[in-house]
Formats: C-alpha cells, structure tokens, sequence
C-alpha cells in the first residue's frame, strides 16, 4: 500500500501567525503628523492671501474715493467763473486752521479747498475739505446754506493736495497724495490737467 505522507502536520503543531492588514499604530501617527504638517502650510497660505486680497480690495476703494474726489473737482471747475491759489475770495466757512489750496467762485457761490488737521478723531491724519453749495439729487448745486465736509483722509501731511498752474499753457494740475492705514504707509499720487 503506498504511504502518503501528510505535510500539513508539522503545520498545525507550529503557532499560527497572524495576518496582517491595515496600518500599524506607527504607520497612523506618522499619517496623522504628516496630514497635520500639511494642513498647517496650506491653511497659512490661505492666511496670508487673504490678507493680500483685503489689502488690495483697500487699495482699490482707496484709489476710487481719490479718483472720485478729483473727479468731482474737475467738474466744479468746468463750473467755476473765477479760480484763486492764493485763498483771494472770502469763503463761506470757517477753516479751522487748515489752508485754503484751491477757491472756485461759481454762480452758487465760493468753493473752498482746505486741507489740515481733521475735525474729529474718525478721520485718520490731514484731511481734505470741501465748503461750498450743496448738491441736490439732481446733481445741481442746491440754494441752501454752504456745508463744510471732508471730502478725503488719510492725506501725506506735507503734500497731501496740491493745485499748480502751468502759467504758458493755463492748465492746472492737481496732485494728491495718501497714506494707507493697514501699518505700513503706502502713498499714491494721481493728477488731473484741466484747462482754464
């Protein structure tokens, strides 16, 4: 009779190992370190482009309100029958210390450009002001009293607004310069040439 020989005996006799499957402890917390690490360096990436985006979206509206400003001075300009650098035309409000740059005489009555120190503590540093008329809805100067308002803050001390005339072409250039308020002072100049 042939003999068959069992090779599964010596197995059951020896101890059964486990088998493996998944990750060690070992494997999971160099997972976890490594997933940390990285989640850490991508959330301060975030950090700090949203910080340059809300700068920059500053930066914008800053720039805007300057444009608007000297937009709106043109405009009063084009209106304007007479024009002193010099603060000749008796203005309607009192400047409170600030000088007087820019005097535009109109049929509604005297603008006056004023730049200094701010009347209140909302307004960061020296300020531009505008007294003169009103508007009304319309976009006309109203017949009501003269209003004295900040028209801009944040202006370079020195040289936050200037106006110059070019006396052999009769242009007049405004300049206006800024100091962001986000820490470090950033300064924008803008001008407009406008023809007398």
């Amino acid at each position: 009779m042939p003999t068959f020989e069992n090779h599964s005996m010596p197995l059951l006799n020896q101890p059964l190992r486990p088998i493996q499957r998944g990750f060690s402890l070992v494997d999971l917390l160099l997972a976890v370190v490594l997933g940390g690490l990285l989640s850490g360096v991508v959330l301060q990436a975030l950090v700090v482009d949203t910080r340059a985006a809300q700068r920059l979206g500053r930066l914008l509206r800053e720039r805007q309100q300057g444009q608007r400003a000297l937009e709106l001075i043109r405009q009063e300009l084009q209106q304007a029958e007479a024009i002193s650098l010099n603060g000749d035309f008796a203005g309607a409000c009192g400047l409170s210390g600030r000088d007087p740059v820019l005097q535009l005489s109109t049929a509604a009555g005297v603008i006056t450009y004023s730049v200094g120190e701010a009347p209140a503590s909302i307004w960061r540093g020296a300020v531009l002001m505008r007294c003169g008329p009103a508007y009304t809805l319309g976009g006309r100067f109203s017949d009501g009293e003269h209003q004295n308002r900040v028209l801009l803050d944040g202006l370079v001390p020195a040289d936050g607004f200037s106006v110059e005339q070019n006396n052999s072409t009769g242009v007049l250039e405004l300049r206006l310069s800024r100091i962001f308020g986000d820490g470090a002072p950033v300064q924008m100049e803008m001008a407009a040439a406008i023809s007398n």
